[in-house]
């Protein structure tokens, strides 16, 4: 079943990072479903073979899944490589993978600090260079999707009683904030047929937030899912630049 305006990249090859779970994972499988040839990326392999096990059995040669560690431009240089040498490039992809740990960035180890910014921005880097490369040799459509936060924008004021906790988090997605413009920039200047677009979410219940936040009105990962189908399922001459979406009733 194709979902409406995804009949332009049937069969076409969407990378996704961070696949392991949450909204990478649910994403994998709505592309899939929506007849795009998927290759989920994630450190931990067991969790995207489960993925692929939780697809009906005649979708399952459509997901193609990879162990890659996107702070690591070997680790994404051999995955892109076996994009290139078995399916032929890759048309789509989606900045998932992020970082966010605990404490305060005055006083944190540096290495977490390091790795934070290592995942959540040159990860984008090392990855959208090779999309970028892959397209621009078979001259066709792409699109690159950066998965954002509302934190990319603004910074919200903690929990009463609570400090700060999201640290090096805010800066790595004004980054991306930054980016999606410089892309969309670069993208057009190149002579490209690359979209790029932004998603904003607020919270969404996944693995990486904090405990604490987890009494707060949340996103589901589907509804970051959807929203990037949406956006890739515009017809060629939209391209969504940002899109923000929140829970009803956030107290930010």
């Amino acid at each position: 079943m194709a979902t409406v305006g995804m009949e332009r990249w049937q069969n076409c090859i969407a990378v996704v990072t961070g696949a392991s779970s949450g909204i990478g994972a649910v994403l994998s499988k709505q592309l899939v479903a929506a007849g795009v040839i998927v290759v989920s990326l994630a450190r931990r392999l067991d969790r995207l073979e489960q993925l692929r096990q939780q697809l009906p059995e005649v979708q399952r040669a459509q997901l193609h899944v990879r162990q890659c560690d996107v702070t690591s431009v070997e680790s994404v240089n051999a995955a892109f490589d076996w994009i290139e040498a078995e399916l032929g490039g890759a048309d789509i992809l989606i900045n998932n993978a992020g970082k966010l740990s605990g404490g305060q960035l005055v006083t944190m180890r540096l290495d977490t600090a390091q790795e934070i910014l290592q995942t959540n921005v040159m990860g984008v880097v090392y990855c959208t260079q090779r999309i970028f490369e892959s397209v621009r040799k078979r001259n066709t459509p792409g699109h690159v999707v950066l998965i954002n936060s509302i934190v990319g924008h603004y910074l919200f004021n903690p929990l009463p009683g609570s400090v700060q906790e999201l640290n090096m988090y805010p800066a790595t997605k004004h980054a991306l904030t930054a980016m999606t413009e410089l892309f969309r920039q670069e993208f057009r200047d190149l002579k490209s047929h690359i979209k790029v677009t932004s998603i904003s979410p607020g919270l969404v219940d996944t693995d990486l937030v904090p405990q604490a936040y987890k009494r707060l009105p949340m996103l589901q990962p589907e509804d970051v899912a959807n929203a990037i189908m949406y956006a890739l399922a515009t017809p060629p001459h939209v391209q969504v630049h940002e899109l923000t979406i929140k829970p009803m009733g956030e107290p930010f």
